[in-house]
């Protein structure tokens, strides 16, 4: 039996649910179908599609009336001359926010990592209302913890908040939270987990990528595979209910990422269906 706490942090969180997309032909018409235009979208950055792909899906959602959010992969940007070309871009289309990471790409030029993008950036008189870094609750496939999170802590000037990548354990959450706080970074935070997305449609998402970057995608979420193979597998609702009393409002998560992996009518009726469940 859930407490009154409990079932308010949850309403709370996935009423600032925000879903992360790929820009791939169908996921504007399954958008308009399915999820209504006050939600959040951010766009992701695909290697094998150009950023083109992410700015011009994320204009057309931003023309419906969708707070759109696209991804700025540090790596797939040449310069500072592109980036200024960029900003002229999305800041002309009226678009305030971006997310800016890394990106697994090979760099295309001078951004090697983000943190050189958010200086300049912020040298260019910070174009931008809301910037979104990325968090690390577990271990990174090929960054070390510890310049995972002093990445974090230099970042922390040009940015607004940090979005979590994906993880499993309530406890690793919990920890990762506690550690944030106690070493000063205070920028509210948007918890990533998946949607209620099958295995079998999580491959075929991830064939689809593109080949190098299905094998970025399969070396960063292999604990999201073994635990939907798993008797019973993963499901986002338990995983909240395990990771509500660390969220209070002391620790500042203030919403939801969800990775809906482009499914997402699923995505929108797990949110909603858990919703209503959790109303008294």
């Amino acid at each position: 039996m859930r407490n009154k706490r409990t079932a308010a942090t949850l309403i709370r969180l996935l009423g600032n649910a925000r879903y992360e997309v790929l820009p791939t032909a169908s996921t504007e018409d399954k958008l308009l179908a399915h999820v209504a235009r006050d939600r959040t979208v951010t766009v992701t950055a695909s290697p094998s599609k150009g950023l083109d792909a992410t700015f011009d899906l994320a204009e057309r959602l931003h023309g419906h009336g969708y707070t759109v959010v696209p991804h700025l992969a540090a790596r797939m940007v040449s310069g500072r001359s592109e980036l200024e070309e960029i900003v002229d871009r999305l800041v002309g289309k009226g678009i305030t926010r971006v997310f800016v990471p890394g990106g697994d790409a090979e760099p295309a030029g001078d951004y090697l990592d983000a943190l050189g993008l958010l200086e300049d950036l912020a040298a260019m008189g910070s174009p931008f209302a809301h910037v979104g870094i990325t968090g690390y609750p577990e271990s990174h496939p090929t960054i070390h913890d510890d310049l995972t999170v002093q990445s974090m802590w230099d970042k922390r000037r040009y940015a607004t908040h940090i979005v979590s990548n994906l993880t499993f354990d309530p406890a690793v959450v919990r920890d990762w939270v506690q550690r944030l706080r106690a070493r000063g970074v205070t920028m509210p935070l948007l918890l990533g987990l998946p949607g209620p997305v099958e295995r079998a449609k999580l491959l075929g998402m991830a064939t689809k990528i593109g080949v190098g970057e299905s094998t970025r995608f399969l070396a960063k979420n292999k604990g999201l595979f073994a635990r939907l193979a798993a008797p019973g597998g993963f499901t986002g609702e338990s995983f909240l209910e395990k990771c509500a009393p660390a969220l209070g409002e002391g620790a500042l998560v203030e919403g939801l990422h969800v990775f809906t992996f482009n499914q997402i009518a699923e995505t929108e009726a797990w949110r909603t269906g858990m919703l209503k469940r959790l109303q008294p």
